[in-house]
C-alpha cells in the first residue's frame, strides 16, 4: 500500500487550465504569479483601478465570431452551424470572449477578438503607453497575447499574430506569433506549472524597481523578506525601502448609540436614529464597522460590507468583543495547514510562544523606564530577567508562570506612570488625576483604569483578529493562548508584544491628559465601565494611537502601528511556511 505525499496531494489540487493572464503575470514576477494564482490574494492599486476603467468596454459581453465547424474545419457564420457554409470574408468581432484549449492546458477571457475567413487576431487593451523598445510590448505581454492566440489555434482558427492595444498611447502593436515566442511561451507555462507544483513560493527580486508599483508589494514584502533571509540586520542609520503607505486611507467605523441604526445609500454608509442623520462615511473610506450594544445594521449595508471585504465586529454594551462577520474569507489553504501542522507541533509552539512573551515582558520594561517618575532597579532588573528566562523555559505551563510574575512585577508598578499617583508603597489615596491603581483585576474591572485597559485590550483584540484573517490565518487557533470556544487564540498571542505599547500607553495618555475624568464610568454591583461618551472619546484615543508613525525596529522606516501589524502577521504567515526561520522581535527602543 502506497501513501500519497504532500506533493501529489498538491499536484493533483493543481487547475486543469492556467489562465493566460497569470502567464503574464509570472513573466513578470514569478512571486507575484504565486500570490495572485497559488495563494489567491489580491490587492487594489490606483493602477489596477485605473486599468478596470479602461476595460470597461471590452470587459462587456458582445458581438460574435464564426466558429470552426468541428468535422471540416471551415469557418461557419453564427447561426449557420447545420450548413455547409465556407469561410466568411466578412470582419466579425467579439468582447469579452472566453476560451479554452484543453490540449495546451490553458484557459483566458480575450478582450476583443476580430475574425474574417477562419483568420483570428486576439487583441489585449492595456492601460499605459506604448514601450520605446524594438518589440514594440514587453515580454509578459507578448506571452499573454501569444497564449490567447495558441488557444484559438487549439479551438481550429487560423492565428498568425495577435495584437496590443495601448489606452494612452491610442496604438495598437502587431505581436507576431513566431516560432520563438511561441516557444517561449511554452516554456514559461512550464515552469509556472512546476513552480505551482513545488509548493515553494518563489524568493522575492532583489532591490527589483518593479516593486514601488506592483499591487501586491504589501503582501509581498519583498525588501523585508531578503533582509530577514539574509541574516543581515540593517544599522540604524540604513533602512529597508519602505514600499506601502505609512498610513491606511481607510480607517474603523464605531456605532455605539442604542438604538442606532446602519443603512446604505449609494456608496455611503449612514447611521441613523429614529429617521435622523447622525453620521455618514464612504465606503471606501471605511475599513471595519463596529457595532456596540443594541446598534443595528440593514441586510444592504451587510451584504455591502461583506462584497467589499469590510469586516462588521460586534462588542457588547461595555465592549467586550464577542466576534465578527466577514466575506467569504481567505482563499490560501495551503497557509492554514502551515498553521494547523504548527499548531500541532509542541516545540514549535513552545518557541513562537517563549519569543512573544520575552517581547512583551521587555517593552513593558522600557514603558517602566521611559514613563515612571523613578523607575526602581529592582523591577526592572526583575523583568529583564523573567525575559531572559522565558527563553529557556520546557514548557508552556512554566512559561504562563513566568508571564504572570512578570505581569505582577509590572503592574505593581503601574500606578506610578499615572500623572502625580503615588509611589508603590505610598498610602492608596486618590492622585491629583483623579485615579489610581493598585492592580490588575478584570472580568469584571472594580476600578476605572482597569476598565479602560480591559476596553483597550478588546480593541486590539478586534484589530489583531481582523489582521491575522485578511492575511489568511486562523485567528481562533494559536500557538500560546490554547483553543477555547469563541477564543481568537492566535489574535491574543500576537497581541502580547503590543499590550504595553499600544493599550498600555493609550490608558496613560487619556489619563495623563485629562482626556478621561474620573466622573466618566458608571459604577453597578462593584464592576466599572465606561460611559457612552467618555468611550467615544476613549475609542478615539486608541485611534490616534494606531495612526502614529514608529520606527520598525527591524527595518528601520517609520508606518504607522496599524501597518506594522499586519507587517508582522505577514511575517508570521511567512515563518510558518518556512519561507523565513523565525518571527522577528518587535521590540521598542
Amino acid at each position: 500500500m502506497t501513501t500519497a505525499t504532500d506533493d501529489d496531494i498538491r499536484i493533483s489540487v493543481l487547475p486543469d487550465l492556467v489562465p493566460a493572464r497569470m502567464l503574464n503575470e509570472y513573466a513578470y514576477c514569478p512571486r507575484l504569479c504565486w500570490i495572485e494564482w497559488v495563494d489567491g490574494e489580491f490587492v487594489a492599486s490606483s493602477d489596477t483601478v485605473d486599468g478596470t476603467f479602461q476595460h470597461r468596454r471590452v470587459d462587456k459581453e458582445q458581438g460574435n465570431i464564426a466558429e470552426p465547424d468541428p468535422n471540416t474545419g471551415k469557418v461557419q457564420k453564427p447561426g449557420e452551424e447545420n450548413s455547409s457554409a465556407i469561410e466568411d470574408p466578412v470582419l466579425s468581432q467579439a468582447r469579452a470572449v472566453m476560451m479554452s484549449a484543453p490540449n495546451l492546458g490553458m484557459i483566458a477571457k480575450m478582450d476583443l477578438v476580430e475574425e474574417q475567413g477562419g483568420h483570428a487576431i486576439p487583441v489585449d487593451v492595456k492601460r499605459g503607453s506604448m514601450p520605446d523598445i524594438p518589440e514594440g510590448a514587453y515580454e509578459p505581454e507578448r506571452v499573454q497575447v501569444c497564449a490567447q492566440g495558441l488557444i484559438l489555434r487549439e479551438n481550429g482558427y487560423t492565428c498568425e499574430r495577435g495584437e496590443i492595444y495601448f489606452a494612452l498611447s491610442r496604438r495598437r502593436v502587431a505581436i507576431p506569433l513566431d516560432e520563438g515566442l511561441v516557444t517561449r511561451t511554452l516554456v514559461l507555462l512550464a515552469q509556472m506549472r512546476a513552480m505551482a507544483a513545488s509548493g515553494v513560493r518563489p524568493p522575492p527580486l532583489d532591490a527589483s524597481p518593479k516593486c514601488p508599483r506592483c499591487s501586491l508589494v504589501s503582501v509581498c514584502l519583498p525588501d523585508e523578506t531578503n533582509t530577514l533571509l539574509a541574516g543581515e540586520i540593517p544599522a540604524e542609520e540604513d533602512r529597508v525601502r519602505r514600499l506601502t503607505p505609512a498610513r491606511d486611507d481607510a480607517l474603523p467605523l464605531y456605532i455605539q448609540k442604542h438604538g442606532a441604526v446602519l443603512g446604505k445609500h449609494g456608496e455611503r454608509l449612514s447611521v441613523t436614529v429614529r429617521g435622523e442623520v447622525l453620521q455618514e462615511a464612504r465606503l471606501i473610506e471605511t475599513s471595519q464597522v463596529c457595532i456596540f450594544g443594541g446598534a443595528q445594521l440593514t441586510t444592504p449595508a451587510l451584504q455591502e460590507c461583506l462584497a467589499r471585504n469590510i469586516p462588521v465586529l460586534f462588542f457588547s454594551f461595555g465592549g467586550w468583543f464577542y466576534g465578527m462577520t466577514h466575506g467569504l474569507g481567505h482563499k490560501n489553504v495551503a497557509l492554514r495547514q502551515a498553521q494547523y501542522r504548527a499548531a500541532d507541533d509542541p516545540a514549535q509552539c513552545l518557541q513562537l510562544a517563549r519569543d512573544l512573551v520575552r517581547v512583551k515582558i521587555l517593552n513593558a520594561r522600557t514603558m517602566l523606564r521611559r514613563n515612571h517618575p523613578d523607575a526602581p532597579s529592582t523591577a526592572l532588573d526583575s523583568l529583564k530577567q523573567y525575559a531572559e528566562r522565558a527563553t529557556t523555559v520546557e514548557s508552556i505551563e512554566s512559561l504562563l508562570g513566568i508571564e504572570g510574575m512578570a505581569a505582577k512585577t509590572y503592574f505593581a508598578n503601574f500606578g506610578a506612570l499615572l500623572k502625580h499617583s503615588p509611589l508603590p508603597g505610598d498610602a492608596p489615596t486618590r492622585s491629583l488625576s483623579g485615579f489610581s491603581f493598585e492592580h490588575r483585576n478584570r472580568r469584571p474591572p472594580r476600578d476605572p483604569v482597569n476598565a479602560m485597559l480591559s476596553f483597550a485590550y478588546a480593541l486590539l483584540t478586534k484589530d489583531w483578529t481582523i489582521t491575522l484573517a485578511a492575511v489568511g490565518l486562523d485567528p481562533y487557533l494559536g500557538f500560546y493562548h490554547q483553543p477555547r470556544y469563541g477564543r481568537p487564540a492566535l489574535a491574543l498571542d500576537m497581541m502580547e508584544p503590543f499590550r504595553p505599547l499600544i493599550p498600555d500607553s493609550v490608558v496613560l495618555w487619556a489619563v495623563n491628559n485629562g482626556v478621561i475624568a474620573p466622573d466618566d464610568f458608571l459604577r453597578r454591583a462593584g464592576a466599572v465601565a465606561l460611559k457612552d461618551d467618555a468611550r467615544r472619546k476613549f475609542i478615539l484615543a486608541y485611534e490616534k494611537r494606531m495612526d502614529d508613525l514608529v520606527t520598525h525596529p527591524v527595518f528601520n522606516y517609520r508606518i504607522s502601528y496599524r501597518r506594522i501589524l499586519e507587517v508582522q502577521a505577514r511575517l508570521l504567515a511567512r515563518t510558518l511556511t518556512g519561507e523565513i526561520g523565525r518571527l522577528p522581535d518587535f521590540l521598542t527602543r
